[in-house]
């Protein structure tokens, strides 16, 4: 396989490109289990965390991936540097740059950030986030995460629910599960579709107790709660009970469905305290395997042909 010079969307990505990560991820998953977890393959490369956006998981994932390859890690929080006095994005990246950085790993609230960054400098560029646009490797990571449950992605009826008009998370994963085969369903309340979501090439439903029977993944997106000041849907009790995965609709789906969650969950929410322990969420895998997928994207970016 010959990779992007930056990975910014899914879209940049063939089958047989996804094929071949989800294939270099499984080989990468048992450094996780050795006593010593790590590997020279990236030994001598520099990666920046370069995150405008507070985050957890996906930072931390990165971080402990690039370490497992033996790569140098620096983590730049924003509101602790210079862009705190103002200094723009650019400038930020021209400085990493000079400092001789092989890959820099970035998380921003605008949209086209990442793109920006890959035309202004020549370190590799992994988009861990821009905005509502797209976020590739939590796709990737969902992808290996519902692999590893399922056996195979193609022909899996997903149904993404939630927010998908400002979800980064449904846009990578619509494109990703297509790509790969599985049947995606849109569902979620017409204030939270995005205009023209038929163009997207999925199925769209307003019921999610229509939809549930007939599903294999139950894919609940994070209730962004800034949203109900914009009085997108009435209250959050409202949508629970519309959208909400609980133990009543767990069983109407098939018995051996599979939940999956971007995380951090808002227990009694979109989903409630008892389906967040059901066993068939798969949320903790999720994480788990998101180190083995960023050490391929990784190992991509950096050390493969």
């Amino acid at each position: 396989m010959r990779g992007p010079l930056s990975l910014i969307d899914i879209d940049q990505l063939s089958s047989e490109d996804i094929q071949w990560i989800l294939e270099t991820a499984e080989s990468f998953e048992e450094v996780s289990t050795r006593a010593i977890k790590k590997v020279p393959t990236l030994r001598g490369k520099t990666v920046v965390n370069l995150f405008y956006e507070a985050s957890t998981r996906t930072r931390l994932s990165f971080e402990v991936a690039a370490k497992r390859l033996s790569a140098d890690v620096l983590n730049f929080a924003a509101q602790q540097s210079s862009v705190s006095k103002g200094e723009s994005l650019k400038d930020t990246a021209l400085t990493l740059e000079a400092m001789g950085v092989d890959a820099i790993i970035v998380r921003h609230s605008s949209a086209g950030a990442p793109h920006l960054l890959s035309l202004w400098v020549e370190p590799r560029i992994i988009n861990a986030g821009d905005g509502m646009h797209a976020h590739p490797t939590q796709a990737l990571l969902d992808l290996y995460s519902l692999r590893k449950a399922r056996g195979d992605v193609a022909g899996c009826r997903v149904a993404l629910v939630g927010d998908i008009a400002h979800s980064r998370v449904a846009r990578s994963d619509l494109q990703a599960f297509s790509k790969m085969g599985a049947e995606v369903t849109l569902v979620g309340p017409p204030t939270l579709m995005p205009a023209g979501v038929e163009r997207f090439g999925a199925k769209v439903s307003h019921d999610l107790d229509e939809v549930i029977p007939d599903c294999d993944v139950l894919y609940m997106l994070r209730v962004q709660l800034e949203r109900q000041a914009e009085g997108l849907f009435p209250d959050l009790r409202e949508y629970s009970e519309l959208y909400g995965l609980n133990s009543d609709r767990m069983r109407r789906a098939p018995r051996d469905v599979v939940v999956m969650h971007p995380g951090p969950m808002n227990r009694g929410v979109e989903i409630s305290a008892e389906v967040a322990d059901d066993p068939r969420n798969i949320v903790t895998d999720q994480v788990v395997n998101g180190v083995a997928v960023r050490m391929a994207v990784l190992y991509m970016m950096l050390g493969g042909d």
